[in-house]
């Protein structure tokens, strides 16, 4: 190996070692990148009154005392802004695994909501079944039973996702131990809390509980509640409904 070899070779070994430390460093900052909720906070420096901030962050979750840099908001709040307006995207574009599904062995039926885009445009789509779903609930589900379950993603996705494992067994164990019989619980994709009324024409429940993702904000992106109606069927007002809102930290019609 003659001289211009070797030292093209040691360039290109320091070439290596320079791009290796600069990924170890990257994976460090990477590491380092996490935010606490303390992290995303800001506070508006020598308030006048202190304690008029202080009283008014304790009562409402939205962004006040964020401060400012010149006449804009500070980096961390716009980011923290962009991170909560994409995770409600997300919230109502996502799916509900199977997996979840299968665990608490839910079949899946579906609304006539067509699409996201209809689903979010129509909202009468998502208060009518399929006359698949029809067919499915009628071979499949206990008929009049004393409490139905129903679950449904709403316009949270990952609401269900966050609340089912925590929210659905407790259901049940208070079922049991009130001596409450339940009928055949089911998934309902693309659903509207009045889709409680076409299954309620069709099963004739005594209480038909629905756990269905909220509308999400920019709070939180997870919001699941629990609708429940004494016989419901169509024709049902709003005002008949009962609601648990918002699990894990807005009513959808």
């Amino acid at each position: 190996m003659n001289q211009a070899d070797i030292q093209q070779e040691k360039l290109i070994m320091e070439l290596q070692t320079k791009i290796s430390d600069k990924i170890i460093d990257k994976d460090e900052d990477e590491k380092s990148f996490h935010y606490t909720v303390v992290d995303w906070s800001t506070y508006v420096p020598n308030p006048k009154f202190p304690e008029g901030i202080d009283e008014l962050r304790k009562v409402t979750p939205a962004r006040i005392g964020v401060w400012r840099t010149g006449t804009r908001p500070l980096t961390k709040t716009i980011l923290k802004l962009q991170l909560d307006h994409a995770a409600a995207v997300d919230a109502v574009n996502g799916e509900v695994s199977d997996s979840l599904l299968k665990e608490f062995n839910l079949f899946t039926v579906e609304t006539c909501y067509e699409n996201k885009e209809v689903y979010l445009k129509r909202p009468d789509k998502g208060r009518v079944l399929t006359e698949e779903a029809v067919k499915m609930i009628q071979e499949k589900c206990v008929k009049n039973p004393q409490v139905q379950i129903v679950v449904s993603d709403g316009l949270s996705a990952s609401a269900i996702e966050a609340n089912l494992r925590d929210i659905y067994p407790a259901l049940l164990d208070a079922l049991e131990v009130n001596g409450l019989t339940q009928g055949t619980p089911f998934f309902v994709k693309g659903g509207r809390v009045a889709c409680m009324d076409h299954i309620g024409e069709i099963l004739q429940p005594e209480v038909l509980v629905l756990l269905i993702g909220e509308r999400p904000g920019l709070v939180s992106a997870n919001s699941m509640s629990a609708y429940m109606c004494y016989r419901p069927r169509k024709g049902t007002i709003e005002s008949e409904r009962t609601v648990i809102s918002n699990s894990n930290y807005s009513p959808q019609c």
